[in-house]
């Protein structure tokens, strides 16, 4: 008796509600929509109903996410085909949502050196296809409060205004920020356009009492600060 090989299954071969999960797996949990993830969370559907329906039942029903954040066990249960266990699965993770976006200060990561900005970012920007502009906003003691994708394409002074920089600034109440992009060729040289663009964001900075501490350039596993190299 002659056997054939078994083969690796390729996306089309899974059953509708394992096409999240294998999305997640090959492109990343941001490639997924709230339906989506949700559906992961409830895992099957019905024979008669697959989790994906499911899922945008559950949405539909609470307007969102939004609401869905604020439900009780009983009020989710109530959907039909979501019983206790499913409940209590969206019920856990909403809840571990919650605590991530009310980590204490404590837990913030500090800054003290450009090495610290460089390690902050380095793993998420180096393999980064297009330029993105990214601005860390910080606290009085140097904590990263927040992280800003600002502009997404080739820098120069006129495109990357400090208007967008300053304005998220504001509305954290940070006390300084630290720039940073990537160049997709992995060479973080500074290019006139980056000095440029720092230059004129420092002197915006000093105008209205916000500090550009530096501006990082990310390559392959490898940085270059403009304020080490004297440009600000």
């Amino acid at each position: 008796m002659v056997t054939t090989p078994r083969t690796t299954l390729m996306i089309r071969d899974y059953k509708e509600e394992d096409r999240p999960r294998e999305r997640l797996i090959l492109q990343g949990p941001h490639s997924l929509s709230n339906q989506e993830l949700i559906a992961i969370l409830l895992r099957t559907g019905s024979k008669k109903e697959s989790v994906l329906n499911l899922s945008n039942r559950l949405l539909h029903q609470f307007e969102g996410l939004r609401l869905l954040k604020e439900a009780s066990l009983e009020e989710i249960m109530s959907i039909n085909g979501i019983g206790e266990a499913k409940a209590v699965q969206i019920m856990a993770a909403i809840e571990m949502g919650r605590r991530i976006a009310n980590l204490t200060f404590n837990d913030r990561y500090v800054i003290r050196s450009p090495e610290d900005g460089a390690n902050f970012l380095m793993n998420e920007m180096r393999f980064l296809q297009q330029e993105h502009f990214v601005c860390l906003y910080l606290n009085t003691k140097n904590q990263v409060i927040h992280q800003q994708t600002v502009f997404i394409g080739s820098l120069n002074a006129s495109i990357v205004h400090p208007r967008e920089v300053f304005k998220e600034a504001f509305r954290r109440s940070a006390a300084s920020i630290v720039c940073a992009h990537n160049h997709p060729s992995g060479d973080p040289s500074p290019s006139k356009e980056d000095i440029d663009v720092t230059r004129r964001l420092v002197e915006c900075g000093k105008m209205i009492g916000i500090d550009i501490l530096d501006h990082l350039i990310i390559g392959e596993k490898k940085y270059v600060s403009l304020k080490e190299k004297g440009y600000m």
